[in-house]
């Protein structure tokens, strides 16, 4: 009988290895058999969880696909598809290819387009787009065409975080706002505490309604001489987005992002066929609005406010109806500062009590309302709320360094922003046979280890989860 060719006793010697090391409970097997927690046991005080549910209520498992797809946009109709179509409808090739998309239609060349561009005479908003064009709803400056995105579970604040809350995190940790730092903050005209400020007063140059206040900060919401006293259970004001994350870290938590917080707010409603414009429907009234919001309401900006709604600024949290999913203010009262973004241009969600239904001043009070600010500003009415992921298994991956020369530490940073050194992960080298006959008669692969390298090792690490932003 003639012997088997080296490479088959190679795969038959290694299967019969595997076979009685795995019978034996003695072979470290890289797949992580720690079931994920059940979500369903894991609540917070003050916090929604936001995520797929089956049909008994209860929250799908984490051995499912058990995030949420929507429509993250504004407006959606079903005339959008057919607005996208005729924006597409030009030729790709021929004669004018060469041309710049917004004008290829009209025949102009790419000079005579970038010129156009250049000196301002291109009406972009009609024809087809160029890159990185992104069209604004009329209403409330959302995405048009809306996109389908989708988000993984998680938990948010079911109110902004109070004057209350925010001033325990100050007396514990010391800390000190931007507005302190900087010795001032925004303040509405219309609530300044002395009408003679006006006179030598600063103003926003993008918003001539709100002047700058020296020394007003959260304590001193309008500046010296008033007091978040009697406005503790109020939404925090004069917070920058350094301040709110910040505060979301000392908690335990984090700054939702801008997709997680717009599922929120729409609360189930996510299809094209059951999404609605405002909290509570599409009827643009004042009667119906003052119930669900804190808005400015009928009377003329900045100077006349009849507080419909019972409030002239900002209101305690969860005076107003609360949305589908049990969170309060997802609109007006005070904008919130959402996470990531660019530090110039930070995404801010929601409206505030200056907002008005229609657009008609400042911004229109929808569920897509969105503006950005610069990471710095603050003002009286933008404030912030916290989210925080579900907990989930420790999966874990390897990763390949260079065993004589390893270079700099992998530093490894945990869902809760806990940053680890990589020494606590044993080193797993390949082997220390220094042999390159990896198919010697004598010396066959142990199945538990990796192929043999000289120069190379391994170390096995934390899979990371999320996106991480740099509001901090």
């Amino acid at each position: 009988m003639t012997r088997p060719p080296r490479i088959h006793r190679f795969l038959l010697l290694w299967s019969a290895c595997l076979f009685c090391a795995i019978s034996a409970n003695n072979v470290m097997i890289e797949v992580d058999e720690e079931p994920h927690p059940d979500p369903n046991e894991e609540n917070y005080p003050g916090m929604i969880y936001i995520g797929r549910m089956n049909d008994e209520g209860k929250r799908v498992g984490f051995d499912a696909d058990n995030g949420i797809k929507y429509i993250f946009g504004t407006g959606f109709d079903e005339t959008h598809k057919k607005i996208e179509e005729a924006d597409l409808h030009h030729e790709h090739y021929g004669p004018d290819s060469g041309h710049d998309v917004p004008d290829r239609a009209h025949g102009k060349t790419r000079e005579q387009v970038m010129h156009e561009k250049r000196t301002g005479q291109l009406d972009l908003s009609k024809g087809p787009k160029p890159f990185g064009w992104f069209e604004e709803h009329p209403l409330d400056g959302g995405a048009v065409p809306p996109r389908v995105v989708r988000v993984e579970p998680f938990f948010i604040d079911e109110a902004p975080v109070t004057n209350k809350e925010f001033g325990k995190f100050v007396r514990a940790t010391y800390y000190d706002t931007e507005a302190e730092k900087f010795g001032w903050s925004f303040v509405l005209s219309s609530f300044l505490p002395n009408a003679d400020q006006l006179e030598s007063a600063e103003v926003d140059p993008e918003a001539e309604d709100w002047v700058a206040v020296d020394k007003a900060y959260w304590r001193s919401p309008e500046g010296p001489g008033t007091s978040y006293k009697y406005r503790e259970n109020h939404p925090v004001t004069h917070v920058s987005h350094r301040d709110a994350a910040e505060y979301c870290k000392w908690v335990g938590k984090r700054l939702p992002g801008e997709r997680e917080w717009e599922a929120a707010a729409r609360a189930g409603y996510f299809g094209p066929k059951n999404r609605t414009l405002y909290v509570w429907g599409d009827e643009q009234v004042t009667e119906i609005a003052k119930e669900y919001a804190n808005l400015w309401g009928d009377g003329d900006f900045p100077w006349e406010n009849k507080a419909e709604d019972g409030w002239r600024g900002t209101s305690p949290v969860k005076s107003f109806k609360p949305n589908a999913v049990g969170l309060y203010d997802m609109t007006g009262n005070v904008w919130e500062w959402m996470r990531g973004g660019k530090h110039k241009n930070r995404i801010v969600r929601g409206g505030s009590y200056v907002d008005s239904l229609d657009g008609s001043f400042n911004h229109a009070a929808t569920l897509g309302a969105r503006a950005t600010l610069h990471g710095t500003t603050t003002t009286g009415n933008v404030g912030f709320r916290c989210a925080k992921e579900p907990k989930r298994k420790v999966e874990y991956h390897y990763v390949y360094e260079n065993k004589k020369n390893s270079g700099p530490q992998l530093v490894i940073e945990g869902a809760d922003g806990e940053r680890k050194q990589s020494q606590q992960y044993a080193r797993q080298d390949y082997r220390d046979d220094e042999s390159d006959d990896e198919f010697d008669d004598d010396k066959y692969l142990d199945p538990t280890k990796p192929r043999p390298d000289e120069t190379r090792g391994r170390k096995k690490v934390v899979k990371p989860r999320t996106l991480t932003s740099d509001e901090l």
